[in-house]
């Protein structure tokens, strides 16, 4: 045990605030028999009892106080919360200090799906901000241990911390020092064997009676683990299969009931997938925040872990290059190299940005592209739902001894060329050097059964790439969430557009089994476009398939994968409806084998960590402030360089006459009064999200969607 120093600035509120140490000793008391109570702990077990005088005695003395900050019950993540808190509180208090517990509401980014709650889950990241910075204000906390969730609340409580630090020295007060404590894995559900059986019937039958695309997308749905997201493909699926005939209305409902109630595990924790939740541990652990010895479980931290945790603060108090803010810059390049060797979730190129501009720093969405392109960052993350190789089997490998999780990453890094500032503060009180210094290192190569992080890269590139445009500022591509042969097929071809002005739009159809029919009834995509698109993404067929008629062509172009769509679901900005996630449509995408081989989806939204596929989003700007994606339509054409990071609006005609020529200038004047119409729909669609918590008076998703005022604000350079 390591007795924590007294905060040696002199500032303290506490001591000249009769009112604080009337009220607050009561609170502590209040946490710490509580705790007491459930752990079974008795006085024999405990080093020290408290008492109200040595709690009013401590903060006179300005003796560390330290929030516990965890999450709201009603998150999968937060149900064992108690227990955490409880052994934190107790630690706190043993070594000197003085234990506080707040927690915050987390919303559930999987229970908000499809929802109008989606429109409120990038705006709870600031909320959670002004929360923990208003109560940590307020009551004067001087550090925080961090029970951390997923979606949106980790990131959420970094950007307040780190503002926080940054604020403190400002003012002249001592550093705010904090550890994050991340919610152990939650193991994947299994299918009953009852509905296995079921299923394969089902498949069967789909098979027998010439839908062989439902056999198998229902079969490729039912080689996942079990989780929330993989909810939504069953569901895509079995609604397609019920539109066929193949099922009723009732057994619909059934499996969706059995699939639901085998799907979580009932100690709750951090989705297995490798989605933001996940995506946020790898990301904040990159940032020196976590400490290793409870960066991955698969049960609620005991107390021996707790321990070490909350020992391991006293190295970091007092000590400003142990502040939040300063930890989290010295690690920024550290963070994104295992954020894009990972796989990284979309959502995290904002909160990666936002983090940077609430700790005072100068950076954006280019700042980032400038750092993942500074060195190849390799693809070292063998991760896979259908082949056991999720989270949680990562989780199991660290609590077994055989992987050190982000410390092995970090070696395997170095070891492929990537450089990594092992000079970087963590919160271990330690630099990483005399970290990976401490233990036997542990090569993932020494593990000979579902080894996950490599020694030897799957390909040479991973992460997230930001593409610009003749039509729009910037955007982003999950690149790693595209096989290389998914990506090949989609590179440098010419895609046609379905254009959808909302979301809800956009799923209703999606889910249609003549989808594409839509582009043939409007008129939009008639042979004389076909041939040129023939030409163009694959030149070998033409001369052998330019005489078939419209149909032989349009279902030959299909079938190969040669037609390429662009869906295009617009008006989802942060401004316009609170930029909720496209991870609906894309799932509906991604359960019709027909479809996902042709349609890469283009949104101003954002997307799911779990997304797969080809994914464009964050696109700026956005359709309601006039992006160029307002005045896109069904039937445009785009050319796709992934590989070189673009997209661009082509000149029809002139692509018909078999000239590529990227030309966007002047079609916002030629469709002023389309543009006008949609604008006016976007503006009344707004009035369905609360006004009190509108994405208004910040800055775009280039700049990490924060309030203008942080954005203003943040002047410091991170380098130095």
């Amino acid at each position: 045990m390591l007795s924590f120093p007294k905060i040696q600035n002199g500032i303290n509120p506490y001591k000249h605030n009769v009112q604080g140490k009337a009220n607050e000793p009561i609170t502590v008391a209040g946490l710490l028999d509580r705790s007491k109570r459930l752990l079974h702990y008795s006085s024999k077990v405990l080093t020290s009892d408290w008492t109200l005088e040595e709690i009013y005695n401590r903060l006179e003395e300005n003796a560390p106080r330290i929030a516990i900050i965890g999450g709201s019950s009603d998150h999968p993540a937060h149900i064992m919360d108690d227990f955490t808190v409880s052994r934190a509180a107790i630690r706190i208090w043993q070594n000197g200090g003085v234990p506080f517990y707040f927690s915050t509401p987390v919303l559930c980014d999987g229970t908000a799906q499809n929802n109008q709650g989606m429109s409120y889950s990038l705006q709870s990241r600031n909320a959670v901000a002004q929360m923990i910075v208003n109560q940590m204000e307020a009551h004067s906390y001087h550090g925080a241990f961090v029970i951390q969730g997923c979606d949106k609340q980790p990131i959420g409580v970094v950007s307040a911390l780190v503002h926080l630090d940054r604020l403190r020295q400002y003012r002249g007060e001592s550093p705010l020092f904090a550890t994050f404590a991340p919610a152990h894995v939650l193991k994947g559900g299994t299918i009953p064997e009852e509905l296995v059986l079921e299923l394969q019937r089902l498949s069967k039958r789909a098979k027998a009676e010439g839908f062989e695309d439902i056999e198998y997308d229902l079969l490729d749905a039912m080689s996942y683990i079990l989780q929330c997201s993989s909810n939504t493909a069953f569901q895509g699926v079995l609604i397609r299969a019920m539109e066929k005939g193949l099922i009723t209305s009732a057994e619909h409902k059934e499996y969706e009931k059995k699939l639901a109630v085998a799907t979580c595990d009932s100690k709750g924790g951090i989705c297995a997938f490798n989605g933001t939740g996940n995506s946020s541990r790898h990301l904040i652990a990159g940032m020196g925040l976590v400490h290793p010895e409870i960066e991955l479980l698969t049960e609620p931290p005991e107390q021996h872990q707790i321990n070490k945790v909350i020992d391991d603060l006293g190295y970091m108090i007092n000590h400003p290059e142990f502040g939040a803010a300063n930890i989290m810059a010295k690690n920024i390049k550290n963070a994104i190299r295992i954020h894009s060797t990972t796989g990284g979730s979309t959502n995290l190129m904002m909160h990666i940005v936002a983090a940077m501009l609430y700790g005072g720093y100068s950076f954006d969405l280019w700042e980032l592209d400038k750092i993942h392109g500074e060195s190849p960052i390799p693809d070292l993350f063998d991760y896979s739902l259908t082949e056991g190789r999720d989270i949680f089997a990562l989780a199991m490998q660290c609590c077994s001894g055989q992987s050190r999780g982000m410390e092995t990453l970090f070696v395997e890094l170095m070891e492929n060329g990537v450089p990594m500032d092992l000079d970087a503060p963590t919160v271990t009180g330690t630099i990483w050097r005399d970290r990976l210094s401490l233990k036997k290192r542990i090569r993932e190569d020494e593990i000979k059964d579902n080894r996950i992080i490599l020694s030897k890269p799957k390909r040479s590139f991973s992460g997230v790439d930001v593409l610009k445009g003749n039509f729009f500022e910037s955007a982003v591509v999950k690149t790693s969430g595209m096989t290389s042969h998914q990506l090949d097929t989609f590179d440098g071809k010419v895609a046609v557009v379905l254009y959808y002005e909302n979301e809800e739009s956009a799923n209703k159809n999606l889910l249609e089994h003549s989808l594409l029919d839509r582009l043939r009834e409007e008129g939009m995509l008639d042979k004389e476009k076909l041939l040129a698109m023939l030409k163009y993404n694959a030149p070998f067929h033409y001369s052998s398939w330019k005489n078939h008629d419209f149909e032989g062509l349009f279902k030959g172009m299909m079938e190969e994968g040669i037609l390429k769509v662009a869906i295009v679901i617009s008006g989802q900005g942060p401004v316009a409806y609170g930029m909720p996630e496209m991870f609906t449509p894309m799932q509906h995408i991604n359960a019709n084998r027909q479809i996902k081989k042709i349609a890469t989806l283009i949104s101003d939204g954002r997307y799911s960590g779990v997304t797969f596929g080809a994914a464009v989003g964050h696109m700026t700007p956005e359709a309601i402030n006039d992006g160029g994606i307002l005045y896109l339509q069904t039937g445009d054409l785009l050319q796709l360089n992934f590989r070189k990071k673009r997209i661009d609006f082509l000149d029809e005609n002139e692509f018909i006459k078999g000239n590529v020529t990227c030309k966007f200038e002047g079609l916002k004047e030629q469709r002023k009064a389309l543009a006008n119409s949609r604008l006016e729909k976007l503006t009344k669609r707004q009035w369905r999200v609360a006004g009190s918590n509108r994405i208004l008076y910040h800055t775009d998703a280039s700049k990490g969607v924060v309030p203008t005022h942080i954005a203003e604000h943040a002047t410091l350079d991170y380098n130095q």
